[in-house]
């Protein structure tokens, strides 16, 4: 059990922390917990890389409490301010499917949830709790519509990296960086974070 590993198991047992201060309705303790554990999953992956304990686990432990945190997000916000998801609901509902999508396919495909933290996706993590913070506290919509359109683009990408990919794999930076792996324009780090692959490092990754 590496620290990175413990900040993402506590980030899923905020989850029905985070549930039941929004139900009911502590605003305050609702934003302090949900701020500690987005900060959480920034130190596990800064963390993980510094300490060298990256591993196919960590990043699927890391992905699971993703998907719990921000499936669980909207409804949180439903109970806490439902006008404001009344007057978003079209970028709330684009947001959701942009965010649910990939992982299904992913799911279909390897029976897994995919686990490729790529530069979009760690950058539309920052944009999107910095928008809906924004959008919340000052009335300022713009930021976090701008965030689901991000988040649309992050979700086009991963799912063509799925449908490259021919067995799971975690820690892809983008689409591009994949593709040329596969065609040999750069190295592939064969002591990154890969599963169930019996290729030779000469080979590259899969897809």
């Amino acid at each position: 059990m590496s620290l990175p590993n413990a900040l993402s198991i506590f980030r899923m047992a905020a989850v029905p922390c985070l549930l039941a201060l929004a139900f009911a309705q502590q605003t305050a303790l609702f934003v302090l917990a949900l701020a500690l554990a987005l900060a959480s999953d920034v130190a596990d992956g800064w963390l993980a890389r510094r300490s060298g304990c990256a591993s196919p686990l960590g990043a699927r432990l890391d992905s699971w409490a993703d998907l719990l945190i921000y499936a669980a997000l909207p409804l949180a916000v439903w109970w806490l301010w439902p006008d404001w998801i009344r007057a978003e609901r079209l970028a709330v509902g684009i947001g959701l499917v942009a965010f649910a999508g990939p992982a299904i396919w992913g799911w279909v495909k390897f029976g897994r949830l995919t686990s490729y933290h790529t530069w979009g996706a760690k950058l539309s993590a920052v944009v999107i709790p910095a928008g809906l913070a924004l959008a919340l506290g000052l009335d300022w919509p713009w930021l976090f519509r701008a965030a689901v359109g991000l988040l649309v683009l992050v979700a086009l990408e991963e799912v063509a990296i799925t449908a490259v990919l021919q067995h799971w794999r975690s820690d892809i930076p983008s689409l591009l960086t994949l593709l040329c792996w596969r065609d040999g324009r750069l190295a592939f780090d064969r002591g990154g974070p890969d599963e169930g692959l019996q290729r030779s490092a000469d080979r590259g990754p899969p897809g």
